[in-house]
């Protein structure tokens, strides 16, 4: 795909942290592309190396090796505001630690657009407008984060995040931190802006059920690197690496009869495979 097409263009991207004898390379050679108005999921474990990634893609890392373009953009960390200035905007796992707790939401939706000096009525507007957008009554600008629920939290995130109108989404563990009901709100609505707004949406999680939901292709990462990757329905359906299959076999099912079946397949598997 030309990349003039792609919303986000990651290729030979390594990330090393620390120095000297205590650096640490926390992402080796990793490469993904997401086209514009595509949805695309990056999943693994805790410490798989996804949200480095994320991160970096943010601009809120450096990285040691590759290149990183967002919208035929690269990204200068010594630039402030070039993955704004880029199209991309993010939204962070915990809906309760990334709203500042001493602002109102009005203010933290302002603070969004700040930079591009906006007139005093058209922040309000947008903040009217996107407040509408997600669901919530624009008349609780005036309330602070402490007054809502997680959900509601989360989509006050989505909202600060849409006040710029941005082209790339990055979505940390956007529905980790709430409830199982509340995580399917927060999902559907990520797909109805989707289909307003034709934006490209970069999901981040160790949850592959929810990238299947949301995402036509998928990376799964393992220990810093790529292991598998290809259309999301299709690697959930019939993962072929082994990393990836113990990641599926870690879903519950709502039903305890077949999780208990999964359970013993998956233990005279292991036996097989010892032998």
């Amino acid at each position: 795909m030309p990349t003039s097409d792609l919303a986000l263009d990651v290729q030979g991207v390594c990330i090393d942290y620390g120095r000297g004898k205590r650096r640490v390379r926390a992402v080796e050679d990793v490469s993904l592309t997401v086209a514009a108005g595509e949805t695309v999921g990056l999943v693994g474990e805790s410490g798989s190396g996804k949200t480095s990634v994320a991160m970096a893609t943010l601009g809120l890392v450096p990285i040691s090796a590759g290149t990183i373009l967002v919208n035929g953009r690269a990204i200068d960390l010594r630039q402030r505001g070039s993955v704004v200035a880029a199209g991309a905007q993010a939204v962070f796992q915990s809906p309760y630690s990334s709203l500042d707790p001493a602002m109102p939401i009005r203010a933290i939706l302002a603070e969004a657009v700040s930079h591009l000096r906006l007139p005093r009525r058209e922040v309000d507007a947008r903040a009217h407008a996107v407040l509408e957008e997600v669901g919530l009554d624009p008349r609780t600008a005036e309330r602070y984060p402490r007054e809502f629920s997680g959900g509601q939290r989360q989509r006050i995130s989505i909202a600060r995040a849409m006040m710029v109108r941005p082209r790339l989404l990055i979505c940390d563990e956007p529905t980790s931190a709430l409830d199982l009901s509340v995580q399917a709100q927060v999902a559907n609505l990520l797909m109805d802006l989707q289909q307003a707004h034709g934006m490209s949406y970069l999901i981040i999680s160790h949850d592959l059920a929810l990238v299947h939901h949301l995402a036509s292709r998928m990376y799964v990462m393992h220990r810093g690197r790529i292991v598998e990757t290809g259309p999301a329905a299709e690697v959930y359906r019939s993962p072929r690496d082994p990393y990836t299959r113990a990641l599926i076999d870690a879903v519950p099912l709502p039903d305890p009869a077949a999780q208990r079946r999964r359970r013993a397949l998956a233990a005279a598997s292991q036996v097989e495979l010892q032998r």
